[in-house]
């Protein structure tokens, strides 16, 4: 089930009014902290936000922010009587499901609140009532209104708001904390009041941490550290229970006369006085919960673990790194995942399905730390690894490139360790890369498509042996670009030309560019060619753009022309995309920027609080053309949304006009116009041959028409010719839509 929620941001002047719509969210959901059974169904709480496994049509409905979850690092599952899914995330956000109506509430209360500290624990849901643990202590909330009962910030002598991880009521209220449990005073009725509590440090229990609580024939029973421990009442005690268990129980569950008992990798059961292992599995285990109907299941950091074995798991990324990515020509996305130990790998997302590519599954890889990501004019991509070279992926075949086979040596303290940051082609189809630190001096190596090799030591670079070299580009000009982040006199932009000449180093032309040229800051994140050919520079402290690079080839002395973007001014830039109307999709620390092509306007500004964005932390961007679709990694998973800026035809052989028929009531439904060439003209016309509306369309391949005529009112019912040609009237193309006005 996807559930698709649409932004639509209407330009003024302009038919232009979806500038991201259809958002969907891809997370990892490994990382499951908390589930529940319901029905033939099981509900998970993860990092990635949440998943239902219904097993009798063994499918999976997975929920984020496009979905209309708006909590997605979630700590907290519970069902309640009205068959209401609840969900507490790490920001303090309560997102209620309908099963029934699948439709969203919110309680935005906890979200909103002063607290510092705002985490949703658990959930204990007890009639009407919702027994809220948090960072700040304890809250109840109405199941049927969402209206708070009150709310608990003193336990007893523990310090006020302090967190409490699990609550639970019993005849009266219990609540574990880090350093014990709390539980209210027989008859208190003013659980405000901290008098109303008894509190059991950890050491006055005989024990370092409380993990789980629950009722078993009539006894209140604790899981902890030091084994298992019940509550008596009568002098106010904790003393031990199953006197032969004593190992660490991170979880326990009641089934009737059954007592589950979770130990890191096993289950244990205790039934009539009987202590029995139950089920032993790959730690660590979590949590365990127990259905008649499905027998156990325990969620993991790698999904939930049934009692058959079987791992329930939504397909999605492996996990939430977007270090670098890329588009193929067949609209497949590529991901690199990481550097420095972190790394998982290469992902790969076909639009429906993901595949990975690591050390466990293809040991050619070496390690999985992948970094940057490149789709090659062969339909080949090629994968910079941080310390093993570079591959080249055709299909499932994989060929490693290292200092074994190439000429390129690795970084002067261990030369076997061979960097690559930047790969990219040129006009001639050389494929250029950038090592990042060349202990030979030669950051640039290039390798033809007759497989031979050339290394070039940049004149710019004096020589010298430059660390920390990163995101190669090439522009119209085959001039190479890239920048260095090493600490001294030559960290700032360079500029690369071989001049076509890769056996004549005499020609080459390179400059390195810093602030003293014009550059905001040398302080680099990203570089991009645009659709003009001039280079965007994003750092921290905005966008610069670099015109006039024709001269870099033409010129003894380039006449670059260094302008700074004022829309973005003072942004701090992680990455850019360039879409095909030339339009600059902008990853800053506080979300992301659409602008116009020059950068003098912001066109949309996304975040996490107007949009689906999974998180305002953006690490990379990537544009599919052919589709319009925006690619956006962030920390919290992979969103992806449509554009109208889709690659324009290079000719007309059709237009594709929908829905047609066209209905109109209000002026404010639209007819798309599909199958256009760059900036198209297109003329609305009626059945006798007169004129009623000329659109300025946004240049790329689809454009939109509302049913008003030039005078803004809304067209009578009737047919209508739909007449598109290019700038110069050369090519023309006509359709015809059917109008029906209500």
């Amino acid at each position: 089930m996807k559930k698709l929620f649409l932004i639509s941001i209407i330009l003024s002047l302009k038919i232009y009014p979806q500038i991201a719509s259809n958002w969907q969210n891809y997370s990892d959901m490994k990382n499951v902290h908390d589930f529940i059974f319901a029905g033939n169904s099981i509900w998970a709480a993860s990092d990635g936000g949440a998943f239902e496994y219904d097993f009798s049509q063994d499918t999976y409905n997975t929920f984020g922010k496009a979905e209309g979850l708006f909590g997605t690092d979630l700590n907290a599952i519970g069902i309640d009587k009205q068959n209401k899914v609840w969900f507490g995330s790490k920001s303090g956000m309560i997102d209620i499901y309908n099963i029934n109506t699948k439709k969203f509430s919110y309680i935005i209360d906890i979200f909103n609140s002063d607290k510092t500290n705002k985490g949703i624990n658990y959930f204990f849901i007890k009639g009407d009532t919702v027994f809220i643990a948090t960072d700040y202590g304890i809250s109840l909330v109405s199941s049927a209104n969402f209206f708070f009962y009150d709310s608990y910030f003193k336990l007893g002598s523990f310090p006020s708001n302090q967190k409490v991880n699990k609550t639970f009521y019993f005849d009266r209220v219990y609540a574990i904390t880090d350093l014990g449990i709390a539980v209210q005073k027989q008859n208190a009725v003013n659980l405000s009041s901290p008098e109303s509590w008894d509190v059991f440090t950890n050491s006055s229990i005989g024990v370092t941490k409380v993990n789980d609580l629950v009722r078993f024939n009539n006894e209140i029973i604790i899981a902890t550290d030091k084994g298992l421990y019940k509550f008596n009442s009568s002098n106010q005690t904790w003393e031990r229970f199953i006197s032969s268990f004593t190992s660490p129980a991170t979880d326990i569950e009641v089934y009737q006369d059954r007592l589950f008992i979770l130990e890191i990798a096993n289950v244990y059961l205790f039934q009539n006085n009987n202590f029995t292992q139950y089920f032993s599995s790959t730690p660590p285990l979590r949590k365990i919960a127990y259905s008649q109907q499905h027998n156990l299941a325990l969620s993991t950091n790698y999904g939930i673990v049934l009692f058959n074995n079987k791992i329930l798991l939504p397909d999605g990324p492996f996990a939430n790194q977007f270090a670098n990515m890329t588009v193929d020509n067949g609209g497949n996305l590529w991901v690199a995942t990481g550097k420095d130990g972190t790394g998982k790998g290469i992902m790969k997302f076909d639009k429906n399905n993901w595949s990975f590519f690591n050390r466990v599954n293809f040991p050619i890889l070496k390690t999985n730390d992948y970094y940057t990501i490149y789709a090659g004019n062969d339909n080949r991509i090629y994968s910079g690894n941080w310390g093993a070279g570079f591959v080249r992926i055709n299909d499932s075949t994989i060929h490693r490139f290292d200092v074994a086979n190439t000429p390129m040596v690795g970084v002067p303290i261990d030369t076997n360790f061979l960097v690559i940051t930047g790969l990219a082609n040129d006009s001639r189809n050389n494929l250029w890369i950038l090592n990042h630190w060349a202990g030979d001096g030669n950051p640039l190596a290039v390798l033809t498509p007759d497989s031979s090799w050339y290394l070039f030591k940049v004149p710019a670079g004096q020589g010298r042996i430059i660390n920390k070299l990163y995101n190669l580009i090439i522009d119209q000009y085959d001039t190479k670009w890239y920048f260095s982040l090493d600490a001294g006199s030559l960290k700032g932009l360079f500029y690369f030309n071989e001049n076509k000449t890769l056996n004549n180093t005499a020609d080459d032309k390179s400059g390195l560019l810093t602030e003293s040229n014009g550059l905001n800051s040398t302080d680099i994140s990203d570089i991009k060619v645009d659709k003009r050919g001039d280079i965007w520079v994003g750092g921290n402290r905005g966008v610069n753009i670099i015109s006039n690079t024709s001269t870099i080839v033409n010129l003894t002395n380039p006449q670059l022309r260094i302008t700074s973007v004022f829309s973005l001014r003072q942004q701090s830039v992680k990455a850019i995309a360039v879409d095909p109307l030339n339009q600059k999709w902008i990853a800053t620390a506080e979300g992301l920027l659409l602008v116009n092509s020059d950068g003098s306007r912001v066109l949309a500004t996304l975040n996490s609080k107007n949009s689906p964005l999974l998180d305002d932390r953006i690490e990379s961007l990537t544009i599919d053309e052919k589709t319009g679709k925006v690619y956006v990694g962030t920390i919290l998973g992979l969103n992806v949304f449509e554009t109208p800026a889709i690659k324009p035809k290079e000719k007309f052989d059709g237009l594709f006009i929908y829905p047609n028929p066209f209905v109109i009531t209000d002026g404010s439904q639209l007819v798309t116009i599909d199958g256009l060439v760059k900036d198209s003209e297109i003329k609305i016309i009626s059945a006798s041959g007169n004129l009623i509306r000329k659109l300025e369309t946004p240049g790329g391949r689809v454009a939109y028409w509302d049913g008003k005529d030039d005078d803004r009112n809304l067209v009578s019912s009737g047919i209508y010719l739909v007449v598109a040609s290019d700038r110069d009237a050369n090519n023309v193309e006509v359709g015809k839509i059917a109008v029906i006005r209500k």
